[in-house]
């Protein structure tokens, strides 16, 4: 059975092809990451709530990469394996069957990053 990866080896693969597109479009990866910046800062939530959502949205959503980034994000944030598996689990109980495919992976990233914060 071959291992799979979830966490930092998702983004180094995307890191590299995201650095060439943004080369041909920087106008909308500026804009996009303002945008970014203004919906994840703190305000009446805080960025570590706001990470966890991201994560769970990013199960429903599928999106590996997507999972790497927040789950990352989310242990930089001080999430703990509690608060990201509650999350995920919220997830889960809205996006059904895929959830149960895409919330251990999430996990599994979380808890990569989560390590590395030590």
């Amino acid at each position: 059975m071959s291992e799979h990866h979830h966490g930092q080896e998702v983004l180094d693969g995307i890191i590299p092809l995201g650095r060439e597109l943004r080369r041909a479009i920087p106008e909308v990866y500026k804009s996009y990451g303002a945008l970014h910046a203004a919906a994840l800062g703190p305000g009446a939530l805080d960025t570590k709530t706001k990470e966890l959502i991201a994560l769970g949205i990013s199960v429903t959503s599928r999106c590996d990469g997507c999972i790497a980034n927040h789950a990352k994000a989310a242990a930089k944030a001080g999430a703990t394996r509690e608060e990201a598996a509650e999350a995920i689990g919220v997830a889960i109980m809205m996006s059904g069957g895929p959830g149960t495919v895409y919330g251990p992976r999430a996990y599994d990233a979380f808890c990569e990053f989560a390590d590395k914060q030590g």
